[in-house]
């Protein structure tokens, strides 16, 4: 991913350790930065409100928790982000669906596609 002398910062909503660091892993591959990161809810609204990112992959159960709180936050600044989750695109709630989501677990292709969709640029 090609985005100039700055690297897109993000934050990573994720509460599996495991599957964090694989995503930090991935975007730092990508040439993207993890700006943060945070294992519910709570921390991430906490992050949204003080900090700013370019874009954020987001877990949609965060140990039984949905994130869809975290979700409306993001729009509510108008900060792209990705579905992350387990289950089926039909578990994201309606309002949501014209964001891009994956299946965990996913590729690093997989997740490049999606970074694409978002059309970012380091702002």
């Amino acid at each position: 991913m090609d985005n100039g002398a700055k690297r897109l910062r993000f934050l990573v909503v994720e509460d599996e350790m495991m599957v964090l660091l694989m995503i930090e892993d991935m975007l730092a591959d990508l040439g993207c930065e993890v700006a943060a990161s945070a294992a519910t809810s709570r921390q991430a609204l906490e992050l949204i409100a003080t900090q700013s990112f370019d874009a954020a992959l987001l877990d949609m159960n965060l140990n039984g928790e949905t994130s869809e709180a975290v979700a409306q936050a993001l729009v509510a600044q108008g900060t792209p982000f990705i579905f992350c989750t387990g289950g089926d695109v039909l578990d994201v709630p309606p309002q949501f669906r014209d964001h891009p989501f994956l299946r965990k677990p996913f590729s690093y292709d997989e997740l490049a596609d999606k970074l694409a969709q978002l059309r970012l640029e380091a702002q």
